[in-house]
């Protein structure tokens, strides 16, 4: 018993040095000027105020010295040195699906180790939510490389209670357990839909959240979501709630149906992130997701 815990132990350590070698390449070389850049001056603390000079943002004039000296001065900020970054990520059912390179919950755990040591690199403070449709684990935000491993531990290895997803019940969370406004990545494929409208359900979450923080959606989705395979009579099952059917996919009109509906889904997805007054992407689990987080930043 001790034994195999040991061999537990150290293939867990393996597989957290190996992500913390790639993505903190990644995030060092290629990330730290996009993040720095996207995120600079999101949180800004008031100085001073001095004159108006040729060239000042005119939504920076403080109207009450103005008033009071008869010419116009500006309020100048100072950057607020330490942000807090917070990854929501969800961990339900649907996060073990794969069908090519990897499961889209691999993919999840190493975009978070990505954006935790470009976070640290910048002097932020990073924590992590872990979802399913209630919050699984709650891991307050510090700094350092040891409480980034700590992160990268529990998105490897730990087993969530329920297979099921309430994004709903994250976003909450958020809003009542962090004070400060944060910049707060939340990672899911957004499987969280209205069976017969196909309309999200943490919409109105989603908005109230949004106020509090800078708060950005990373839609995590595998190509076989988006299409069925022609691959006769499948035995599927539901990751979520256990339930077998059975699927003809050797029809073209079944296949052409599901399809739809998640290209539906999606269109109703991306109507609520633009309502909301979200950045956000979509990565696919066999792309490269670099790209798509990089242009992501580069749009801020």
């Amino acid at each position: 018993m001790l034994n195999a815990l040991a061999v537990e132990t150290t293939e867990l350590l393996k597989k957290v040095r190996t992500i913390e070698i790639k993505t903190r390449g990644l995030s060092k070389n290629i990330f730290a000027g996009e993040y720095h850049s996207a995120f600079k001056g999101r949180g800004m603390t008031f100085s001073e105020v001095r004159e108006y000079q040729y060239g000042d943002d005119i939504r920076n004039i403080d109207w009450n010295v103005t008033a009071r000296f008869n010419h116009p001065f500006v309020k100048i900020y100072e950057e607020e040195r330490e942000l807090t970054v917070m990854l929501l990520v969800d961990i339900s059912g649907s996060s073990n699906f794969g069908t090519l390179s990897r499961l889209k919950r691999e993919l999840i755990t190493e975009i978070s180790a990505v954006l935790s040591f470009s976070a640290i690199q910048n002097n932020d403070k990073i924590g992590l939510i872990l979802f399913s449709d209630h919050v699984e684990k709650f891991i307050p935000p510090k700094k350092g490389r040891q409480h980034i491993l700590r992160v990268i531990r529990e998105l490897l290895e730990f087993k969530p209670q329920s297979k099921k997803t309430d994004i709903t019940v994250a976003l909450r969370y958020l809003t009542n357990a962090i004070k400060k406004r944060s910049i707060s990545f939340v990672i899911s494929d957004f499987i969280d839909f209205d069976s017969d409208s196909k309309q999200p359900l943490f919409e109105d979450a989603l908005k109230i959240a949004g106020k509090k923080h800078d708060l950005i959606p990373l839609r995590i989705y595998d190509k076989h979501e988006t299409e069925l395979p022609a691959a006769g009579l499948l035995k599927v099952r539901d990751a979520e709630t256990g339930k077998f059917f059975i699927l003809d996919t050797s029809s073209q009109q079944v296949r052409n149906r599901y399809a739809q509906w998640f290209s539906d889904a999606g269109l109703k997805l991306k109507d609520v992130f633009m309502r909301s007054g979200l950045d956000w992407t979509a990565i696919r689990t066999d792309e490269d997701y670099v790209k798509p987080l990089i242009s992501l930043l580069k749009r801020r």
